[in-house]
């Protein structure tokens, strides 16, 4: 998958690859429209997937089971793998007493910056729909230029292109991710190779919170991010192909001594652990990982 000579590492869960077994759709339970993007669980399973632009989706399971559905602006619901039909709940917002400004846009400045050549690890989804979050403590630079302008990150990418979805939250009463921050999906094109790529995000004027808010990655299951390649295995001292499936792309981390990484699976918000097992890499060995994400605030 990757050459060895350019030591880059991409941390996956890979799985099988094997024909659905269920289908449904995922629709607004107001208008009907279909809802695309929805992070869909077997629940307490490492199985899950993520419904397609037209509200559409597969799973491989032969049995009844109970299936999480999760999307931005809706409840969460559970629902039997037997319904064909899944309706979301779209969500009501407490509004929150807010400070309305605007930026001055009259000072930028960078904060994480990084360098394009020293990441050699990269995160991503492999065989399950996923999230990773990076959390962005309020420092006296972001006080003083909390508007984000814009983002810049490396992604590598197997595929022409793929889609991956940027979001944002607030930081909950445990530290970690809680509710959405911003009430809309940002969804970014990433092209084949290795890229820097730059987003700009004025026109959403988001402004970090004096707490801090987490920046995270949505990875898309979605047929068009499908990457399958084979691969020889001993099994039982016989060498056999298998077949396996990962979804691109893959987002570059930086090693760091702090753990302020999550990840979100079947349901649930977990802590990111230490880096093991990369020799190789001695600047990642026994360190965290968090994404590589620069950011170019202003006042």
């Amino acid at each position: 998958m990757m050459s060895e000579k350019k030591l880059l590492f991409v941390l996956l869960l890979f799985g099988f690859y094997a024909s659905a077994q269920i289908k449904g759709v995922v629709k607004d339970s107001l208008s009907g429209e279909p809802i695309p993007y929805v992070n869909i669980w077997v629940e307490n399973e490492t199985i899950g997937t993520t419904s397609e632009e037209n509200g559409s989706f597969s799973l491989d399971i032969k049995e009844e089971k109970v299936l999480v559905f999760s999307a931005l602006g809706y409840e969460s619901k559970k629902s039997s793998s037997k319904n064909e039909l899944i309706l979301l709940k779209p969500k009501v917002f407490e509004l929150k007493e807010v400070v309305v400004s605007s930026p001055k846009k009259n000072k930028t400045i960078k904060v994480n910056s990084f360098k394009k050549n020293k990441i050699k690890v990269f995160y991503g989804a492999g065989a399950e729909p996923t999230i990773i979050a990076k959390k962005i403590e309020p420092t006296d630079q972001i006080i003083k230029h909390p508007y984000l302008k814009e983002i810049n990150f490396i992604s590598l990418c197997q595929l022409e292109k793929a889609k991956l979805v940027l979001r944002f939250f607030e930081i909950d009463a445990d530290g970690k991710p809680g509710d959405d921050y911003l009430g809309e999906n940002i969804i970014i094109i990433i092209k084949k190779g290795q890229n820097l790529n730059k987003l700009n995000l004025e026109k959403y004027n988001i402004r970090i919170p004096d707490k801090g808010f987490f920046i995270a990655f949505e990875f898309l299951t979605i047929e068009e991010n499908k990457y399958t390649f084979k691969n020889t295995q001993e099994l039982d001292g016989k060498i056999i192909k298998k077949e396996f499936v990962y979804f691109e792309p893959v987002i570059g981390t930086t090693p760091t001594e702090n753990q302020n990484s999550y990840q979100y699976t079947k349901g649930i918000w977990y802590k990111r652990g230490k880096f093991s097992n990369v020799d190789k890499l001695t600047a990642y060995q026994n360190k965290f990982g968090e994404l590589a994400i620069e950011l170019i605030l202003t006042n």
